[in-house]
């Protein structure tokens, strides 16, 4: 079995309302050092994340205090930082992407950042709010997908399997625009930053929106006119994950922090409800999360010749 599903929450078991968290806005000079709190026992860990808003993050933070760890979310826009800024020491870890997005940034910048633990899969959905169906996008209509190289190919293969175009490399992990069929495709494609598909919806027939835009940008989960199925054995390279420095692959605070997000009924019911009821709950050896992530890079780096 590639990955651990750890089963769906029942919807009715919700996280408790709790204090805001500590969130810092964008990337500091550096990586917190170890500090103690006024119990003495304290550590201080930086984690990047996009969407530090989202409820289960407070529930994480207290339940890592609870353990005398003391979480910092950095807070993000956009997926473009927060691996830079791990590798700089400006983060201790970074819990935003899934195993393909990490292992193209790693082959494209030469980096050797790690898996150290699984969250969970997510659907990626095709959105409309000009239409309600699939079958009422038109002849010639526009849909925008994100144009990072990883969501990209996903955000193809998820258009070409809602049969609205077709792929000539018949859909892969590398999968472009440029493979696109438009004699045989139904709809024109457009690529943007993924952080701005949601946003164009007033612009495009549909847009495929990242998880983590959703919900930010009014739509919910339950509105997809289509999304694919995060059970599929190819889903595997769409696990997300902490990823951390190889220099921490063992660290046995990260473990711990990895445990709780794993193990907690609040932090896991909160995860659940964040993603609409859809995400599927992962507690997948890191060890084998990284043979995942070196078979993805070594796809990659073939690909980039």
């Amino acid at each position: 079995m590639i990955f651990t599903k750890r089963g769906t929450l029942a919807a009715s078991l919700t996280a408790c309302a709790l204090a805001a968290a500590t969130v810092l806005a964008g990337c500091s000079t550096g990586a917190a050092d170890d500090a103690e709190s006024s119990d003495g026992g304290s550590e201080t860990v930086r984690i990047g994340v996009v969407g530090a808003s989202d409820a289960y993050w407070q529930t994480f933070t207290d339940a890592a205090a609870d353990e005398g760890i003391t979480v910092e979310l950095v807070d993000f826009t956009d997926y473009n930082q927060p691996n830079p800024a791990l590798a700089e020491d400006e983060l201790d870890l970074n819990q935003f992407q899934h195993i393909q997005y990490l292992a193209d940034y790693n082959v494209s910048n030469d980096d050797d950042l790690v898996t150290v633990g699984a969250t969970a899969i997510y659907p990626l959905g095709v959105f409309s709010t000009k239409h309600a169906d699939l079958a009422d996008i038109p002849d010639g209509g526009t849909v925008a997908i994100p144009s990072d190289p990883s969501n990209r190919a996903r955000a193809l293969n998820v258009l070409q399997s809602a049969e609205l175009i077709e792929l000539s490399d018949g859909g892969t992990l590398f999968s472009t625009p440029d493979d696109v069929d438009a004699a045989k495709s139904k709809v024109e494609v457009t690529e943007m930053d993924a952080s701005f598909t949601a946003t164009s919806l007033a612009d495009v027939d549909a847009a495929v929106v990242n998880n983590d835009f959703v919900t930010d940008a009014g739509l919910e989960f339950s509105e997809a006119l289509y999304q694919d199925d995060p059970s599929d054995e190819g889903a595997k390279y769409f696990i997300n994950i902490f990823a951390a420095r190889a220099d921490d692959a063992d660290n046995e605070t990260f473990a711990k922090l990895i445990e709780i997000y794993q193990t907690n009924e609040e932090v896991q019911a909160g995860v659940f409800e964040n993603s609409g009821d859809s995400a599927i709950l992962l507690d997948t050896p890191a060890a084998e999360l990284q043979e995942i992530q070196d078979d993805a890079e070594a796809q990659i780096a073939e690909s980039k010749g």
